[in-house]
């Protein structure tokens, strides 16, 4: 097996650059949102677009805020539009995406628009409490973004991803039951087990345990169904199921929130110290002219904090594969999903050492089956022992 591993470890030159090209494209977006936000700033535009977004709402505060956060939107989109086609283009070119080019661009369309009806619902909470209550209102806002976060995570499944993916129940019976047990002996509810039908835009397979309470149920790629025995799916599943056994779900929720906390402190000291100064063209913060400066606090804080996440996640992820060694018969079913899941993901089996810790939130594919051999020897020592 370990013979097997190591020829397997080696990424192919069109993994590489595949990858290569993808991190350029979201530093890339992040570096295009990061000066657009601050070009509004530096150059007074928050507040021209501020006082456009008043004509046009006719003086109304909470009107003139969304049309404000809409042209922000528009002028976003359009920024970014030449990168989102570049990477269409780029899953065409390296044959993982079936879609079509008027398939894509109406799921932009319908992403866009998702986006503004949920942006719009945040800013729109974020400046009633700003204007309501000016002292405490990054804490209720805070409060707020959280009840959010988890509404969205429990109505994701059932009203989201329908509106990009086709979901129909899973028609066979007998893996529908394997993984229900499987589901069961990790202590979780699952509402139903459902066929995604991936295939009609992409190549990629992926499987998820999603939702939370009434709404947690198992997801299966029809990508994955097709190409991968009952042994394979039920290991990639129980590294799902790992997530719940270790409360994982909760923890994140905890940290996010601890962050969130952060975040908003960070945010109302930055609004305050910028009026103070007179920094930018908004002299208080229910001035919705000052949304960019609070979305650059956000940016910075993200990236500032994404190897610790990555770090935190990628523990998260060992411990679910070290759920998943104990809870499967066998440990070849799992080592052979991950080699098909990275050849058919064209991921990268052993990034470097610095990508890997700053980017990635899962540990690379090789240090993965390493661990599920030396999982598997501890375990062959023990049974001789």
């Amino acid at each position: 097996m370990a013979d097997v591993a190591a020829t397997t470890n080696v990424d192919s030159p069109e993994a590489r650059r595949y990858n290569r090209v993808r991190r350029w494209l979201g530093i890339g977006d992040l570096v295009i949102g990061f000066v657009f936000l601050l070009v509004l700033l530096l150059t007074g535009w928050s507040g021209w677009l501020r006082d456009v977004a008043y004509r046009f709402g006719f003086n109304n505060y909470s009107l003139s805020v969304f049309i404000y956060f809409l042209l922000l939107m528009l002028i976003g989109k359009v920024l970014g539009v030449g990168l989102d086609y570049y990477g269409f283009r780029l899953e065409r070119g390296y044959k993982l995406s079936t879609q079509r080019f008027r398939s894509w661009a109406w799921d932009e369309c319908k992403g866009f628009l998702l986006g503004i009806v949920m942006g719009g619902v945040v800013v729109e909470l974020l400046y009633f409490t700003i204007r309501q209550w000016p002292q405490n209102w990054w804490l209720l806002a805070w409060a707020l973004f959280m009840v959010l976060f988890i509404l969205l995570a429990q109505l994701a499944p059932v009203v989201l991803f329908p509106i990009f993916y086709k979901f129909e129940p899973l028609d066979n019976e007998e893996l529908r039951r394997r993984l229900v047990v499987l589901s069961e002996r990790a202590g979780t509810h699952v509402r139903g087990v459902y066929r995604w039908r991936l295939s009609e835009k992409s190549k990629k397979a992926n499987a998820a345990l999603t939702g939370l309470g009434a709404t947690r149920r198992i997801i299966l790629a029809d990508t994955l169904l097709d190409n991968y025995s009952a042994d394979e799916i039920e290991a990639v599943l129980a590294h799902e199921l790992g997530h719940h056994v270790h409360r994982h779900i909760v923890k994140s929720i905890l940290v996010q929130a601890g962050i969130t906390f952060g975040g908003f402190f960070a945010a109302n000291w930055t609004l305050h110290y910028a009026i103070d100064h007179h920094l930018f063209d908004f002299d208080s913060i229910s001035d919705f002219a000052n949304l960019p400066l609070l979305a650059l606090v956000s940016i910075v804080l993200s990236f500032l904090l994404m190897p610790a996440l990555n770090a935190y996640s990628r523990y998260n992820e060992r411990q679910a594969d070290r759920y998943a060694f104990e809870s499967i018969p066998s440990i070849d079913p799992f080592i052979s999903s991950m080699n098909k899941l990275a050849e058919q993901n064209l991921a990268e089996r052993t990034p470097s050492k610095f990508v890997e810790w700053f980017f990635h939130s899962h540990p690379s594919i090789s240090r993965r089956l390493a661990a599920a051999e030396s999982w598997s020897r501890a375990q062959g020592a023990k049974s001789q022992a």
